[in-house]
C-alpha cells in the first residue's frame, strides 16, 4: 500500500504523556503525525485530573500547613484554617500553565489536534466523532484509565469520591473513609490527614504497597499512623452506604466504618469501551487494558499501546518514556523499550518515598549476598537546617563485586534524591560501583551527600 493513501504516517490516540511521547518523536523526525483528544484541552489525566492537580494540592497543603505551625506566626497571633477552595486555587493556575506549554509543543511541531472522540473505523482508519475517517500508516492508542467503578457503589451520592472527583469536593470534611491502600489511596490518606482531616485506610491486602522494600513500608506504616491515620489491614467490602449526615462502610470481617465522606481507590480501568476495538483483532481484558509486547505492538502490529491503558506501572513517567519507545520502534530507530526495567517509584506520601532497583526481599529469596549502607536523614546537616529530619536512604550492592543492586530513600525529597543512585546503577561494566559515592566530593550541606554517608556506612560492614 502506498503511503500516499494514508492521511497521516502515525495518527495517535489521546494526549497525555505516553500519547505525547510517541508524537513528538515521530514529529522531530520527520513523520506526518495527527492526534486525537476527547477532552476539551490536551495533556490527559496527568495534567487535568491526576498527577499534576493532586500533587499541586497536595504541596499547597503542606506548605501552608507548615508555615500555620511555625511558631513565630502563632506568637504574632496568627490562626486561621485555609479552605478547600483557597488551597485549590493555585492548581488551576499550574494546569493552564501546563496546557499552555504542551499545546506549543503541537503547534512548533505541526502535529494537528482533533477534539472529539476517535473510534477505529477499521485497522488503519479512525472517525472523530462520526466525520470522515482518517487513514493511517500506524496508530499508538495512549487512551489512559479512569477509576474503577463497581457497580454495587453509588458514585453519584454527593459524599462518596473516587480519585478523578475527589479534588472537586466542595467542603473539608471532619472525618474521610479512604478504601483502597494503593499509591493513590496511600497519598490521598497523607495528603488529607495533612489538612487535620481524621482518615480510616481501608487495605484489601496484608500491609501497604507491598512492591517497596519491607524497612520502607514499615517507616510509611509508622508514620501514617503517627500522624494519627488509622489503617485497617486485609479487609474486604461487603456494602458501601452514602446517607444525609455520612457514609457508612461495611466490611465482610463484620466491622462498621462511618465517616463524613468516603474515597474510593480500588483499581482503575483502561479507556478502551468507546474506541471502535470491535472492529479490529485487538481485545481489551476486563480492566480494559491493552495486551502488548515488549515493543508495545498489540496483536495487530501497526496499532501500539502505551501508558496507564497497558496496566503497570501506571506512572506518568513511565508513560512519557513507554510513548517514546513506540515512536523509535515505529521508526526503526531502536527495537528496545529505553530501559524500562528501571523505573524508578515516586509516591507523594508525606514524607515522599522513592527506589528503583531490588529491594531486600527479592535479593534475598535470589540468594545474591548483598550488604546495606543506610543514611539517617537526621544526621544530615541540611536536613538539621530545613528541619526535615524524618527519613532515610538505603543501599543495597553486592558483597563482591560492590555494584548498586537497590536503591530506596524515605523522606523529603526522595524522589529527587533517587536519581543519583538511578544514574550509578545504569552504568556499564564495573563502573556501577558503591565505591563512587565514597570517592566523590558532594556538596555541604545537601540532601545529595546522603549516598557518600550510606556507601561508608555499608562498606564498613565488609569484613
Amino acid at each position: 500500500m502506498n503511503d500516499s493513501n494514508f492521511d497521516y504516517d502515525l495518527f495517535v490516540i489521546g494526549t497525555g504523556p505516553g500519547g505525547e511521547g510517541a508524537a513528538m518523536q515521530c514529529a522531530k523526525n520527520g513523520m506526518r503525525v495527527g492526534v486525537a483528544e476527547r477532552y476539551r484541552q490536551i495533556g490527559g489525566g496527568c495534567t487535568h485530573w491526576g498527577t499534576i492537580p493532586s500533587k499541586a494540592l497536595r504541596y499547597a497543603i503542606t506548605s501552608t500547613m507548615t508555615a500555620l505551625k511555625n511558631p513565630a506566626l502563632r506568637e504574632m497571633g496568627i490562626t486561621t484554617t485555609p479552605t478547600l477552595e483557597q488551597l485549590r486555587r493555585g492548581t488551576e493556575s499550574i494546569i493552564g500553565q501546563q496546557v499552555t506549554m504542551r499545546q506549543s509543543f503541537y503547534d512548533r511541531n505541526n502535529v494537528p489536534v482533533y477534539h472529539g472522540q476517535a473510534r477505529f473505523v477499521d485497522d488503519h482508519s479512525v472517525s472523530i466523532d462520526g466525520d470522515e475517517p482518517i487513514r493511517a500508516k500506524h496508530f499508538v492508542i495512549a487512551t489512559g484509565s479512569r477509576p474503577f467503578r463497581p457497580a454495587n457503589v453509588d458514585f453519584k451520592h454527593p459524599r462518596i469520591f473516587e480519585s478523578d472527583t475527589v479534588l472537586g469536593m466542595k467542603e473539608k470534611p471532619t472525618s474521610m473513609c479512604v478504601y483502597g491502600a494503593g499509591v493513590i489511596g496511600v497519598e490521598y490518606a497523607s495528603m488529607f490527614r495533612n489538612l487535620g482531616i481524621k482518615v480510616n485506610l481501608i487495605n484489601t491486602r496484608g500491609k501497604l504497597l507491598e512492591f517497596l522494600d519491607d524497612e520502607i513500608i514499615d517507616a510509611i506504616s509508622y508514620h501514617l499512623r503517627d500522624q494519627g491515620v488509622v489503617i485497617r489491614h486485609n479487609e474486604t467490602l461487603e456494602s458501601i452506604e452514602g446517607g444525609p449526615d455520612g457514609v457508612v462502610l461495611e466490611l465482610k470481617s463484620g466491622k462498621r466504618v462511618k465517616s463524613d465522606v468516603l474515597l474510593w481507590a480500588n483499581g482503575r480501568s483502561g479507556n478502551t469501551d468507546d474506541l471502535g476495538l470491535e472492529n479490529l483483532e485487538v481485545v481489551a481484558n476486563n480492566r480494559g487494558q491493552i495486551q502488548v509486547d515488549e515493543h508495545f505492538q498489540s496483536v495487530v502490529p501497526h496499532i501500539y499501546a502505551v501508558g496507564d491503558v497497558i496496566g503497570v506501572p501506571s506512572l506518568a513517567s513511565a508513560a512519557y518514556t513507554q510513548g517514546r519507545a513506540a515512536g523509535m520502534h515505529i521508526l526503526g530507530q531502536a527495537d528496545g523499550n529505553l530501559r524500562l526495567h528501571d523505573i524508578p517509584t515516586g509516591i507523594y506520601t508525606s514524607p515522599e518515598i522513592s527506589s528503583v532497583g531490588k529491594t531486600e526481599r527479592e535479593l534475598t529469596e535470589s540468594c545474591i549476598p548483598y550488604e546495606v549502607g543506610q543514611a539517617q536523614f537526621k544526621s544530615l546537616a541540611r536536613a538539621q537546617i530545613t528541619g526535615q529530619t524524618t527519613g532515610m536512604l538505603k543501599l543495597l550492592f553486592h558483597r563482591d563485586t560492590l555494584e548498586i543492586l537497590g536503591v530506596h530513600c524515605f523522606g523529603a525529597n526522595a524522589s529527587e534524591i533517587v536519581h543519583i543512585g538511578q544514574a550509578i546503577m545504569s552504568q556499564p561494566g564495573g563502573q556501577n560501583t558503591v565505591t563512587y559515592f565514597v570517592e566523590t566530593t558532594f556538596n555541604y550541606p545537601t540532601m545529595a551527600e546522603a549516598y557518600r554517608v550510606a556507601a561508608l556506612n555499608g562498606l564498613n560492614r565488609l569484613f
